[in-house]
């Protein structure tokens, strides 16, 4: 490529310059043009949160269907029954605008990739349901959410957050916390006391490659052939990949796309169906 502009006259490489700049500053402005308005509209810290290009959420739902062997459609009802429940979303605005973390809170109730921990669990029916890394607690209701749902179809099930911060989780309150408890320490140190068999364990704590492989042996022999492994925030390292391959189960990749966001996006991985 940097012969065959060499070759052009001096205009012409001008021109392809200029061309050049124009198709990489239409991207970069709208990302900074993105940046801007939410530094202004946002108090928002960290674990920021957005929705879904429409397309996007389109190919979450096709993920989830994959991972756990249900049609579109099925997946599609799952999606709609935590979008459209009206008492979780006030649960949620509420606590953002008036509980310990309000002030660096948005009002907006956004949940991108965590819809899928939700369908995932409503699918599988867990009896014991295990997050690491808690933080406000959005992903903790998203999951009771869905316990609770469950309980209501017959189908008993728990949930152990864990979070070294001891303030961590100020929206896991009634009814969420009704479904189970957050354990503040060290995330492995926690796990370590946990005796019973793990369904759905979502990693999502320290993101280094070290601390999230440790996790993984730490629950490994908890999980069954039926259990699903979730990385969140995927694309920080290969360790669910590797875990996978050798415990000889499949794995898939969802990578996020935000709508109206400077952010690129997060991503999750599962790890799942065990074979013989």
């Amino acid at each position: 490529m940097l012969r065959t502009i060499a070759k052009l006259p001096v205009l012409g490489r001008l021109v392809l310059i200029i061309y050049r700049i124009r198709v990489g500053l239409n991207f970069v402005l709208t990302t900074v043009g993105r940046y801007i308005k939410w530094l202004f509209t946002s108090k928002e810290t960290t674990n920021l949160t957005y929705d879904l290009r429409d397309d996007n959420l389109i190919y979450l739902e096709h993920f989830v269907a994959a991972v756990t062997g249900k049609t579109y459609q099925e997946i599609h009802l799952y999606f709609r029954e935590i979008l459209e429940d009206q008492a979780f979303y006030k649960h949620i605005q509420d606590l953002y605008q008036h509980g310990a973390d309000a002030f660096k809170s948005d009002k907006e109730v956004r949940l991108a990739r965590r819809l899928g921990w939700y369908v995932i669990i409503r699918i599988t029916k867990p009896k014991l349901v295990i997050e690491t890394g808690v933080d406000k607690g959005l992903g903790s209701c998203v999951i009771a959410a869905a316990l609770l749902r469950n309980r209501a179809e017959g189908f008993e099930g728990s949930y152990y957050g864990t979070d070294i911060n001891p303030s961590a989780g100020f929206l896991f309150k009634a009814p969420y916390n009704q479904v189970g408890k957050i354990l503040y320490g060290d995330s492995i140190e926690s796990l370590k006391k946990i005796n019973e068999s793990i369904d759905v364990f979502i990693n999502d704590s320290d993101h280094s490659a070290t601390y999230e492989a440790e996790e993984y042996e730490t629950i490994k022999n908890q999980l069954s052939a039926n259990s699903y492994v979730i990385a969140d925030n995927a694309h920080c390292n290969t360790k669910l990949h590797e875990f996978a391959l050798k415990t000889n189960r499949k794995f898939l990749y969802f990578q996020e796309i935000p709508k109206n966001h400077w952010y690129l996006g997060a991503s999750i991985a599962v790890a799942y169906g065990k074979e013989s």
